[in-house]
């Protein structure tokens, strides 16, 4: 598969394992909503999770189409690329990404946790290049 056929493959799938790496090595997957655009994969995710702090250490992940519980089908294609970190407006851009591709369900989720923390919204965009 082409890495054509692979980023079109990544853009009809739901859910992607999102894999980054510990200190020694390591991949650590996880399961998370995203949308790509522009030939790059947009994630939306909490600041205090596991994936930014490890993220911030190595900027090295790996993408596959996974279902919701993380499992990524025998022989599916995985896309290396490289994660930053994203706050602000471009953050703002994820969120619009996002609330596109999952329409009432990423609203489902953002506005009662939202309410919940008076407005407030401890999120971290993460842009991966491939």
């Amino acid at each position: 598969m082409t890495t054509e056929e692979t980023i079109e493959a990544l853009r009809r799938g739901r859910y992607v394992s999102l894999t980054t790496f510990r200190r020694d090595g390591t991949g650590v997957a996880t399961p998370v909503w995203y949308a790509v655009e522009d030939g790059k994969a947009y994630v939306w995710t909490r600041t205090d999770s596991w994936k930014v702090k490890r993220l911030r250490n190595d900027p090295r992940v790996e993408l596959a189409v996974c279902d919701v519980r993380g499992n990524v089908a025998e022989g599916a294609a995985r896309v290396p690329g490289t994660a930053r970190l994203v706050t602000g407006e471009e953050l703002r851009r994820v969120r619009a990404l996002l609330s596109r591709k999952y329409t009432y369900q990423f609203w489902l989720v953002d506005r009662p946790a939202a309410l919940f923390r008076r407005g407030k919204r401890p999120h971290t965009g993460i842009v991966v290049t491939f």
